[in-house]
């Protein structure tokens, strides 16, 4: 088994809103919807490595709409100045930012920041190989 997408919800009429975030500052690749779907508001957006898909996202229209303020998707990059740029490059586009967790998990270094509709986003990095049976803790 394998995670094919994660939903993340989002207020009518914000996609423009959801592009800054997840494509301009993320940086992840914005996808078109099925046509059986389009209808419904909403974007998707992928990340690539090496031409294969690595992460999706499916911001979908809720209304009434309410933020995850715990839930989230985590996102990983290659390394350590890899998720330092891409938080400076969040931060810089207006989004909220915080490395308050940053060393938390054994094994990874991260922050969180929250999009546009203040959604929870994780994203984080490998520390060298985590030792087997390293578990997120109850802060996660």
């Amino acid at each position: 088994m394998r995670l094919h997408h994660v939903q993340i919800s989002m207020p009518v009429g914000q996609e423009d809103l959801a592009r800054r975030f997840y494509a301009d500052a993320l940086g992840l690749t914005e996808v078109a919807k099925p046509a059986a779907l389009a209808g419904r508001g909403g974007c998707w957006f992928r990340a690539f490595t090496d031409g294969l898909v690595t992460a999706e996202l499916h911001l979908g229209v809720d209304d009434p709409f309410a933020p995850a303020k715990k839930a989230h998707p985590a996102l990983m990059v290659e390394n350590p100045a890899e998720l330092r740029a891409l938080g400076e490059r969040v931060a810089e586009a207006g989004f909220e930012v915080s490395w308050a967790e940053r060393t938390t998990f054994s094994g990874y270094e991260r922050f969180h920041c929250r999009d546009g509709f203040d959604n929870r986003i994780e994203v984080m990095t490998t520390l060298g190989k985590p030792e087997r049976g390293d578990r997120p803790g109850p802060a996660n």
